[in-house]
């Protein structure tokens, strides 16, 4: 199918736009300008589909369909009654609207919704419905209204395999972006020593075996008029590529590694991936060569109570120094005193990550000596 291009937005966790703009051109996208929650690229339909079925750190992709100026109701209900679109909505999947208005003389994102609704039942007889499965985003800023389709769906974080997760679990997502922020890529070993529903060595078992992120989920796009199932279906893998390389994860928890175990089954790497029961301070060095530690620790933020942390953090610290010489390692934390407290030679940080209601930074380290 050759369509004509127009802009595709990468929305991603805020503070993680150039990570997902890196991302974004290894994958063959051409990003044309980072902004504040994610990165716009040029593209065609096949590319919404390849964007949701490959990117990691996505959380969604927004396809722009087209704009107009409106000044005032009466102007944005006629012009909406003529907009096109048949070019991407179908008649019989119903359709949800969210607008917003910025610095426009149309201020009332209600009653701009009740005008698009109205212009979509009666020019192209769709239902309207808070539970429908496609999403018509309305952007009315400096007077222009702008249309984007959420090409998603659910969160592009739920891959379609974790039936279990923890407490505060790392979105798959943000996981993967942190591993691409360790310089990760697929050919060293991974550990996560307090690894929970065992997020970042499912993702990082994936990558190495080249498997899509998306390959075992549904999409909005196939809901609309543009799709080609037979496209897509030539797009899909659900095959990995065998790899040599090991992925591990422990925690004190063994109902956390039953979790983690059942969760890379279903991934279809449970034949790279390692978990065991066991606390920080006793992880043991896999053998092979060295590789990535990364955690995402608890923090006092969010478990209410910082003070006994520290011991914990101290005694992650000291085993990692002891036996993980070679070693890089990544901790993501919204707490600074409590990575401090692990006694590694952190690098200088970047910015912190919006993550869960909390700002969560990720600190990383050269080898270790």
């Amino acid at each position: 199918m050759t369509t004509p291009d127009f802009e595709i937005f990468l929305v991603c966790a805020p503070g993680l736009e150039t990570v997902m703009a890196e991302e974004a051109a290894v994958l063959g996208f051409s990003p044309t300008e980072i902004l504040a929650g994610g990165v716009q690229i040029r593209g065609n339909w096949p590319d919404v589909w390849r964007a949701n079925l490959e990117l990691r750190g996505a959380t969604r992709v927004l396809a722009r369909i087209g704009s107009f100026r409106a000044f005032h109701l009466a102007q944005l209900d006629k012009r909406a009654r003529k907009f096109p679109w048949a070019e991407t909505l179908r008649a019989d999947v119903p359709v949800r609207v969210e607008v917003t208005c910025r610095k426009s003389k149309i201020y009332h994102k209600g009653a701009a919704a009740q005008r698009i609704e109205r212009a979509l039942s009666e020019s192209l007889g769709v239902s309207i419905a808070e539970d429908a499965p496609v999403q018509l985003k309305v952007r009315i800023e400096d007077d222009l209204c702008t249309f984007s389709v959420d090409t998603s769906g659910a969160s592009l974080h739920k891959r379609g395999h974790k039936a279990a997760v923890g407490k505060a679990p790392m979105r798959e997502t943000m996981a993967a972006a942190f591993l691409r922020k360790c310089g990760y890529d697929g050919t060293e070993p991974v550990l996560d020593p307090m690894c929970g529903s065992g997020t970042f060595v499912i993702e990082a078992a994936e990558i190495a075996a080249g498997l899509q992120p998306g390959r075992a989920r549904d999409f909005a796009f196939e809901h609309l008029s543009t799709h080609d199932a037979s496209s897509l279906a030539a797009l899909r893998r659900t095959v990995g590529t065998p790899t040599d390389v090991r992925f591990h994860g422990s925690d004190r928890d063994a109902g956390a590694i039953r979790m983690s175990e059942a969760n890379a089954d279903r991934a279809g790497v449970a034949d790279w991936t390692r978990f065991q029961t066991c606390p920080a301070s006793e992880i043991k060095r896999p053998d092979g060569p060295p590789g990535l530690v990364i955690v995402n620790p608890p923090y006092g933020a969010r478990i209410g109570n910082r003070k006994p942390l520290f011991a914990l953090h101290d005694s992650l610290g000291r085993a990692l120094k002891d036996r993980f010489s070679g070693w890089r390692v990544g901790i993501v934390t919204s707490d600074k005193g409590l990575a401090k407290s692990t006694g590694l030679p952190f690098r200088p940080v970047d910015p912190p990550v919006a993550h869960g209601g909390l700002k969560v930074t990720l600190f990383q380290t050269d080898p270790l000596p």
